[in-house]
């Protein structure tokens, strides 16, 4: 029996039956030489017997409740396919998703990541998306740095890469995919197909958006990691803005809150960070290696990072 092009993963967890929808809309795609691996995160619902009913069309295997990081990745050492399409349980796929993908893939051999426009419904009903959510193609990495400009939904990539970058960080409960996107982009581009074949469905109680509080939180954590890889000297002063913005948020409402040693925290990040870059004369050819940062080299610093 032949190897699939494609394991499509789909990570759950109590959401029957919107994931039977989501896995219907992979069984009614027009290219046919795929898996579907359901990762079921610790169900108590009866999305593990509904499954069972699509006996072989649908690998479904089950782990204890680890989030859908874990899930995903859970998911992708199973995989037999030379490609990688992840589903969230609660999106669905047009039928010629996989086959404008695959074929995308196949004429830009060189390309190791894809992912489609979208169409967005909340609560059954279509809605536009805000400009700043737009989705870019290409090199990606400065538009991204902001918020998650990339759908797991929507993305194909090489399993090579995906094992390459390092995979989803579990340790993140939310905010996983913003990481990954942020750490591929940095070295790869990320090419934008313009045909809606991705239909992301929002508005639903149990979606992981809302069930965490303060989610810059979290792209602050990916900002340190992606600060302590190897960028270049560009990336690296656009990605120390960006940290420098969401300190500004988190300190400001940290605040407002009455909480000062919270605030002053998020800050020490900043100007660690901004201690690192001086000590290595990382941001500014004026700063010599090793010496420590006076007020006006801090100074200094900041601006370069902030150059448009």
């Amino acid at each position: 029996m032949a190897l699939p092009l494609v394991s499509v993963i789909i990570p759950t967890y109590n959401r029957w039956p919107m994931v039977g929808e989501a896995v219907e809309s992979v069984l009614r795609q027009s290219r046919r030489d795929f898996e579907i691996i359901v990762i079921d995160d610790g169900s108590t619902d009866d999305t593990t017997k509904e499954l069972q009913k699509y006996g072989s069309h649908v690998r479904l295997v089950s782990q204890a409740r680890a989030g859908v990081a874990a899930a995903r990745n859970y998911g992708a050492t199973l995989a037999a396919g030379r490609c990688l399409a992840f589903l969230d349980s609660d999106d669905l796929w047009r039928p010629k998703k996989l086959e404008v993908q695959t074929a995308f893939m196949s004429h830009r051999p060189e390309i190791q990541i894809c992912q489609t426009e979208e169409i967005w419904l909340r609560n059954g009903m279509r809605i536009n998306p805000k400009a700043r959510h737009r989705k870019p193609s290409g090199d990606i990495f400065r538009q991204s740095l902001d918020l998650c400009l990339v759908s797991p939904s929507a993305v194909m990539m090489t399993r090579g890469l995906f094992e390459k970058v390092g995979r989803f960080d579990e340790s993140l409960p939310v905010c996983e995919d913003y990481d990954l996107w942020l750490r591929i982009a940095a070295h790869h581009e990320v090419p934008l197909i313009p045909s809606a074949l991705t239909v992301k469905r929002g508005g639903h109680p149990d979606q992981l958006s809302h069930s965490v509080w303060g989610m810059d939180r979290y792209r602050l954590r990916a900002l340190q990691k992606l600060l302590r890889s190897n960028l270049s000297r560009e990336k690296r002063a656009w990605t120390l803005d960006a940290l420098k913005r969401k300190v500004s948020v988190l300190s400001h409402g940290a605040r407002k809150r009455g909480k000062e040693l919270e605030a002053l925290a998020y800050e020490a990040i900043f100007i660690e960070f901004i201690q690192e870059t001086v000590n290595v004369g990382g941001a500014d050819s004026r700063l010599c290696p090793k010496q420590g940062a006076t007020s006006t080299d801090l100074g200094a610093v900041v601006e370069m990072g902030s150059v448009r």
